[in-house]
């Protein structure tokens, strides 16, 4: 049960544990329809298992912020190094391709860790992470269908399992007698989630053919994947940013949220929720379209364009100065 709190933007007491209900939804239909993934890829299960506990551990008694951290790394090492999905090519950005194997371990550990963290921060309104991961997911499966089915079966219906949860979720999530949030348990899992797919969409294009060359050829596949996922990312990047600048620690809990930008325009969180998934969609619209330009500027264009309505409610305000 979550208290509001000083930076909480509900005024009731509302459970926190509807990521119990998103775990056993994914992991159950998963098995069922695609099992491939738990075969493919034998830490799958056991990651997300881990996740589940230790979100659940933080959503009833409240655990140190370094045991999650220890458990985000485990994770991310089991599914990099144990089922060998992990970054190991650049696709050109600032000149650098292939790269090691040990340094591909540790970015891969690193966004990981980041996009997990990333869509913790952003569970902070009604129906924003589960709308923006529905939005991901959907992302998701038109670019798996659009190269191959038969290869992407298995992370298709994986996709699908996570909007038919959120979409379950967002149900309660909304209501008012019967209002729950996902918690810790459900946006680790579901950011965990998002990671592997976004590495797994990455590896598509290092695949080979018959011939020895690339079965599908998208040098921007690094800023398409940024793109699906900006909100959450350039959420997190700013919100360090802001702490940076004003020297206050980088975990400390603070209100220098997108979501809370907008909110004090006046709107309600689900006007906020669908202004931010908007957005995103439009992002990754911009990416879909610009996707044969040079990977580095269509990643400077991405995220221009996410500071841009990170920062959009203080131009809006004309209020430079107060957002710290």
């Amino acid at each position: 049960m979550v208290t509001p709190g000083q930076r909480s933007s509900h005024i009731r007491k509302t459970p926190n544990l509807g990521g119990i209900a998103i775990f056993y939804s994914i992991v159950v239909m998963a098995s069922i329809c695609a099992y491939e993934l738990f075969t493919s890829y034998i830490f799958l299960f056991a990651a997300i298992v881990i996740l589940f506990f230790i979100g659940l551990m933080d959503d009833i008694l409240v655990v140190a912020p370094n045991k999650k951290f220890y458990a985000q790394i485990i994770t991310a090492i089991m599914i990099s190094v144990g089922s060998n999905v992990r970054i190991g090519h650049f696709f050109g950005i600032m000149g650098i391709n292939l790269i090691p194997y040990w340094l591909s371990i540790i970015f891969t550990v690193f966004v990981f860790i980041f996009l997990i963290n990333a869509f913790n921060l952003i569970d902070g309104i009604d129906g924003l992470a589960s709308g923006i991961a529905i939005l991901a997911c959907c992302a998701f499966i038109f670019t798996f269908w659009r190269l191959s089915t038969n290869i992407n079966y298995a992370m298709i219906v994986l996709a699908l399992t996570i909007i038919g949860s959120l979409l379950a979720f967002l149900k309660f999530n909304f209501s008012v007698k019967y209002k729950i949030f996902m918690g810790d348990t459900g946006s680790m899992i579901v950011g965990f989630l998002l990671s592997f797919m976004a590495v797994k969409f990455l590896n598509l294009f290092l695949l080979k053919n018959a011939e020895g060359g690339p079965m599908y050829n998208l040098q921007s596949a690094p800023a398409i994947a940024m793109a699906i996922l900006i909100i959450p990312i350039i959420d997190t990047l700013c919100v360090f940013l802001i702490r940076l600048y004003y020297r206050t620690p980088p975990f400390k809990a603070d209100k220098n949220h997108m979501h809370h930008r907008y909110l004090k325009l006046g709107l309600t969180h689900k006007q906020v929720s669908m202004i931010l998934v908007i957005e995103n969609a439009f992002i990754i619209i911009v990416a879909y379209f610009l996707r044969h330009l040079n990977v580095n500027i269509l990643l400077v264009i991405i995220l221009f364009l996410g500071f841009v309505f990170s920062f959009l409610p203080l131009i809006l305000k004309k209020d430079y100065k107060n957002y710290g």
